[in-house]
């Protein structure tokens, strides 16, 4: 099972059914990426219902960033990541 974060939403897909890219507006292909979770930074949110977790991209171990996830989540999970550019305030 792979858990794919869809504006801070959590959805379990079959690894099976994970597509290799995803189309913009514009009609551009931009790759889904595959980052695992290394460590959980922890919780966020007016109620807590979001995880902070730092990842590590499955294509390149050397680089992690910081992410917020929502719904059940803990270390050694594989996130699809639908934009990988952008990381995540950290916890105050």
């Amino acid at each position: 099972q792979l858990a794919c974060p869809l504006d801070l939403g959590c959805h379990s897909v079959p690894a099976k059914l994970a597509i290799s890219t995803r189309t913009m507006e514009k009609g551009a292909e931009q790759p889904i990426k595959l980052a695992k979770v290394t460590k959980c930074l922890g919780r966020t949110g007016s109620r807590g219902g979001i995880t902070q977790v730092r990842v590590e991209f499955v294509d390149d171990p050397t680089r992690s960033i910081i992410r917020n996830v929502k719904g059940p989540v803990r270390e050694g999970d594989v996130l699809c990541l639908l934009e990988s550019e952008r990381e995540a305030r950290r916890l105050r």
